[in-house]
């Protein structure tokens, strides 16, 4: 059997990178995919869901033409070609990764399920594919799928999810969404502007439940002036199939109903795909959902194996895979110094988009600490009214006797990218100040930003 130094399970955000890091630093590395490079972010995710973002965005502003004096009689939507834009993107992203490892012996690339069969001479033995292997160490890449949650008839009728909506070309009459988080969000938008009619159901009284209620009330009101329906505070109690789609049964303060839909999206969580690796033959942990447990430096219960990405839970986002990778080459090849201990933003592209860092105003106050708020309407800003973007608003928390940064919401044109001004003071340990005396360009979305800032007290 061929010995490696390190075998990387999974060719994702984390897993990718550290496979050519660790063989430029001298180890003999394979990393085992069992279909194609990239992982969620690049083959279903974010590649091609801010690509049809993209468009819808792009049908909207056309719509809408008249806000900037402009005459556009008619927007006609191409669904097939908008997801095939979307579909050249990932292949584009997709081939660049594969050519990464052409007629590469280090890092070696193979193709085919990964299972671990236990260890051996101090190795672990695993089987990839047809190929039986030996590795000194394991880094687990695998990733994570959508939730089917148990509901009853659910597995009698199709439906669309995370992984498989880029393979369905027509537009459904009537899209009924499971869940309302950011996947739920996100997508929902994209197909009412693709033509849909849209209704989310969610079980509990919120969206986006780990946020404020000011700033996921606005949003809320925001998508549901578009026409987005949501259906709060309703619990589906069975799904029947019905000709030309499925119907939803409902309970929703104490009345029961029914929600005729044409297609159903998933969008109730993640679960990792740690099912079947053989993780118990080398004695792994997991928690009860599945997903492995590791330490600040991502090493397993097992020595000699680590985890990377959304397969050992907490924040799921690409950004923080592609850390991971760092947090690991820094074990590795590195002083050891790089933990998850770190500062993760995060982005739900509505439109407007929310940015997001740290804790939010109700999280602080649950930990006890004396915060003050800054917040500043879209509508006061300049560039904002050029544009005719002034939806939205901005809030930054701040630690009262520090003036420090404990999280921001940006919910704006652009907030995923104007968090970043947060985001970087957060971890640079500065206060709020340095933020609010700076001088920033005028006319810009960023002096919204700094205006939050001046408003804290």
């Amino acid at each position: 059997m061929t010995r490696y130094d390190i075998l990387i399970i999974g060719g994702g955000q984390a897993g990718i990178p550290l496979a050519h890091s660790l063989a430029r630093a001298g180890k003999k590395v394979a990393l085992a995919e069992r279909k194609d490079l990239g992982g969620s972010c690049v083959n279903f995710g974010c590649t091609p869901t801010k690509a049809a973002i993209a468009s819808a965005r792009a049908a909207f502003q056309a719509r809408r033409g008249a806000v900037f004096g402009l005459r556009v009689p008619t927007v006609e939507v191409d669904f097939p070609a908008v997801l095939d834009r979307a579909r050249s993107i990932v292949m584009q992203s997709r081939g660049s990764l594969q050519r990464g490892f052409a007629a590469s012996e280090n890092p070696r690339l193979l193709i085919g399920h990964a299972r671990l069969q236990g260890r051996e001479a101090e190795a672990f033995r695993v089987r990839v594919g047809g190929e039986s292997i030996l590795a000194a160490g394991v880094v687990l890449n695998t990733g994570a799928r959508s939730l089917v949650p148990p509901i009853p008839g659910l597995k009698k009728v199709e439906y669309l999810h995370a992984g498989n909506w880029l393979d369905e070309h027509r537009i459904p009459a009537h899209l009924v969404f499971i869940g309302a988080g950011y996947i739920a969000l996100e997508m929902s938008q994209f197909y009412l502007r693709m033509g849909c009619r849209v209704t989310v159901i969610e079980k509990s009284d919120q969206i986006l439940k780990r946020e404020d209620e000011d700033i996921v009330s606005l949003l809320q009101h925001l998508l549901e002036s578009e026409g987005i329906e949501f259906r709060l505070k309703t619990d589906i109690t069975r799904i029947e199939p019905r000709r030309g789609g499925a119907a939803i049964l409902v309970r929703s303060n104490g009345s029961r109903g029914e929600i005729l839909a044409s297609r159903i999206f998933l969008a109730a969580g993640r679960q990792p795909n740690t099912d079947d690796l053989g993780l118990e033959t080398v004695g792994v942990k997991t928690s009860k959902e599945g997903f492995v447990e590791v330490d600040d430096r991502l090493a397993t219960s097992v020595s000699g194996v680590w985890a990377a990405g959304d397969i050992r839970g907490g924040p799921m986002f690409t950004h923080t895979s592609w850390d991971d990778y760092r947090i690991l080459e820094s074990q590795f090849a590195g002083d050891g110094s790089r933990t998850t201990r770190r500062v993760v933003p995060y982005a739900v592209y509505t439109d407007p988009e929310l940015g997001r860092v740290g804790q939010t105003e109700a999280e602080a106050l649950e930990a006890g600490k004396k915060i003050k708020v800054g917040r500043f309407e879209m509508r006061n800003n300049g560039k904002a009214r050029e544009l005719s973007e002034t939806d939205g608003v901005i809030k930054i928390v701040v630690e009262a006797a520090t003036g420090r940064i404990l999280g921001a919401a940006v919910l704006s044109s652009d907030g995923a990218e104007l968090v970043h001004l947060c985001v970087d003071l957060m971890n640079a340990g500065a206060p709020y100040t340095v933020l609010r005396d700076a001088v920033h360009i005028h006319p810009t979305l960023a002096e919204a930003v700094q205006s939050a800032a001046a408003a804290i007290q």
